[in-house]
């Protein structure tokens, strides 16, 4: 059983992957942003019926979607995070701001129901699942 301060640790280790996912995603740096997920995570968009699968799948689909968008912006903050031993659930919520090729700006508004796994020591994303909240 873990203790307090073991959990508000987690919680803490846990915050810093969501925000290093979205530093990743600012800096456009494919490394920062991957390491943020299992190896055999899965990630999916269920509205536009999108699953992805695997690391280094997932990392390589996004790196070629970026180059969709010459500017992205990314900021994410949890509603909660829920700890049970070296598994973690957690929801949290996105505003982005992006620009598309011709110049459009979208600003979609998201919510990600996450599980976590301790991988090697660290927490990891094994599965991300998005849902657009309103917006683009």
């Amino acid at each position: 059983m873990l203790s307090n301060s073991d959990d508000l640790k987690d919680k803490l280790d846990i915050r810093e992957v969501l925000d290093r996912y979205c530093d990743g995603v600012n800096q456009r740096d494919s490394k920062v942003w991957g390491s943020t997920w299992s190896l055999n995570a899965v990630w999916e968009i269920p509205h536009l019926k999108i699953k992805n699968e695997g690391r280094d799948n997932i990392v390589a689909i996004w790196t070629e979607a970026m180059k969709g968008y010459p500017f992205v912006h990314m900021m994410a903050q949890p509603g909660y995070i829920n700890i049970n031993g070296n598994n973690a659930s957690m929801r949290s919520y996105t505003l982005e701001t992006a620009v598309l090729p011709d110049g459009t700006e979208i600003h979609p508004c998201g919510q990600y129901d996450d599980e976590l796994i301790r991988e090697e020591g660290e927490w990891k994303f094994s599965h991300r699942s998005f849902k657009n909240l309103h917006g683009e």
